[in-house]
């Protein structure tokens, strides 16, 4: 598996699509964005699944944390089935957010790739993107990194996908 983690707008599925594109194997994506938009309409804006604050601060409540942890799961049983899969992920929880998949994961070959952004940058793709708190990218650009272990680490700030994208495929066994 390759995890990728950054924050909102830090270029993390442009990166996925690259990947996808270059590496001589198929690859499966998933991304927490997906796993959000699959969330029945009960726990959109609601306290026990995912709210997000006008200032761009969000939170994850005791149904969304269950259903994560299944999704979580899900996706690394297809990886011991033999399916290569990629994440694009936003670890809100910082280390935390990797031990969960570490847990998960076990004994599961994986590549974990830090998508550092500048805030600054990431701000200015969230408001071009139109589909996003303003708030969300700058809150998350360095907050999702916090306590995290890196195998790799990209910035997108100045680079462009499909050299990052490069850069990690260099990394893969």
């Amino acid at each position: 598996m390759i995890i990728l983690n950054g924050g909102s707008s830090s270029g993390k599925s442009g990166i996925v699509r690259c990947l996808q594109a270059v590496l001589p194997d198929p690859w499966l994506a998933f991304g927490c964005d997906s796993f959000v938009d699959a969330l029945p309409a009960n726990l959109q804006d609601a306290d026990a699944g995912i709210t997000i604050a006008p200032d761009g601060t969000v939170e994850v409540g005791e149904d969304f944390a269950t259903l994560e942890r299944a999704w979580t799961e899900g996706i690394v049983t297809m990886a011991r089935a033999g399916a290569r899969i990629i994440i694009d992920d936003v670890f809100l929880g910082g280390a935390r957010s990797q031990q969960r998949w570490q847990k998960a994961l076990g004994d599961v070959p994986t590549l974990w790739v830090a998508v550092h952004c500048a805030p600054d940058t990431a701000a200015a793709r969230e408001i071009a993107r139109g589909d996003r708190t303003r708030g969300m990218a700058a809150a998350q650009a360095l907050t999702v990194h916090e306590g995290v272990t890196y195998d790799v680490k990209v910035d997108t700030t100045h680079t462009e996908s499909l050299e990052c994208a490069r850069t990690i495929a260099a990394h893969v066994g």
